[in-house]
């Protein structure tokens, strides 16, 4: 073959990488966004908008990141106390799945953590674990979680570089291998998903590398790597929580609570917060790759769905009766920190008045044209 042939230099000069060709499944898929309490809220409004339009039910799939894993995490645990094939009971959803959030997201878990990680025996991820389980999922594992949909909790794989997924019937890295039926607790799962570096993170999960399905991972099924994990913010690696839903379903509803990269004429020279404005472009850059993959696939008709984002303006879907949400005011919940900081009664409220809004205008446009108009969760709440 001529050395000048574009298939001769693909040969000889690329690295092969493997694609995954396989038409995807004809089922549906929620990804969750990270994003710290402010995700874990906003995606409270959109899951509640869902269970009304009765789309909950239908879902087959929820994959999640940091923030949005605590929201799916804690949505898993109240499944079945939901009763999603029945006809929406708001006062149900509000006992078993919102309050309990609400109450998480008046509790201020990072700095505590952080201050005790630092003084006192044990390390920082361990006591966010701590924070979790205390104040929401208990002593419960992820063979708590339902069959149906599948709950996925994403984390970043320090050691091989790829995604470790936490599920009811496996947790694993396609590298290193999969643990069939996994006893780990949910808190555990969570605070890997949103060990968000470089404070957070790393959580370390020891394993005994026996437990492993034989030749499950194709080139690290070994220890270290099945000894003792290292896992940081599943936002790392995708902080749509794309991956592990675009490979397997047709339609992907994704919710995005990420924020928007602000200009910094004046940056930080120390190391601490250089790093974390590095790690902040690097997030901005992996996230709006995955978006533009994502509505370009609406575009050419390989996905169906819809993407709804906290920084959208709800104008854009062209509806006629949106709910009434004003954009100036949703630009100003997009910019509350994505700590795992204390949250009021009033931001929770509007939060989740929005996540809800927003949903319900990018489902009635692009999903399903016989949803009703909506009615948000705290009428009395300012927009």
């Amino acid at each position: 073959m001529p050395m000048n042939s574009p298939q001769g230099n693909i040969n000889h000069s690329a690295e092969h990488i493997e694609t995954d060709r396989r038409p995807p499944a004809e089922g549906i898929a929620l990804c969750l966004s990270g994003g710290g309490y402010r995700a874990m809220v906003f995606h409270v409004g959109a899951l509640w908008r869902l269970y009304d339009a009765g789309w909950l039910g239908k879902l087959d799939r929820i994959s999640s990141v940091s923030g949005g894993s605590i929201s799916a995490a804690a949505l898993g645990l109240a499944w079945d106390d939901l009763q999603v094939d029945a006809s929406p009971d708001r006062e149900r959803f509000d006992k078993f799945f919102v309050k309990p959030i609400r109450r998480l997201a008046e509790k201020t878990i990072d700095v505590g953590s952080v201050i005790g990680g630092i003084l006192l025996p044990g390390n920082i991820n361990k006591r966010v674990q701590y924070a979790y389980r205390k104040h929401l999922f208990g002593n419960a594992t992820l063979q708590e979680l339902p069959d149906k949909p599948r709950f996925v909790i994403n984390a970043t794989n320090v050691q091989s570089g790829v995604l470790w997924r936490f599920s009811k019937p496996y947790m694993r890295d396609y590298r290193v291998g999969e643990v069939k039926n996994p006893t780990i607790k949910l808190a555990a799962a969570v605070a890997a998903s949103s060990a968000f570096p470089p404070v957070l993170s790393p959580m370390i999960m020891k394993l005994d590398p026996i437990s492993f399905t034989l030749n499950s991972g194709i080139d690290l099924q070994k220890p270290p790597y099945t000894s003792r994990v290292v896992l940081s913010d599943g936002g790392v690696y995708d902080n749509l929580g794309l991956e592990t839903a675009w490979k397997r379903y047709r339609t992907i509803l994704v919710s995005d609570a990420g924020g928007k990269l602000s200009p910094e004429g004046k940056p930080r020279h120390d190391w601490a917060q250089h790093s974390y404005r590095v790690l902040e472009l690097i997030d901005n850059q992996v996230r709006n790759l995955r978006k533009r993959l994502l509505i370009q696939s609406y575009i050419d008709n390989e996905r169906q769905g819809a993407y709804w984002g906290i920084r959208t303006d709800i104008a854009d879907y062209g509806l006629e009766n949106p709910l009434d949400c004003r954009y100036g005011d949703s630009k100003e919940l997009a910019n509350i920190s994505t700590r795992l900081a204390h949250l009021n009664n009033n931001l929770q409220e509007r939060l989740i008045n929005w996540g809800y809004a927003v949903c319900d205008a990018a489902m009635r446009r692009h999903v399903d044209h016989t949803i009703s108009k909506g009615v948000c969760p705290y009428p009395d709440a300012a927009a």
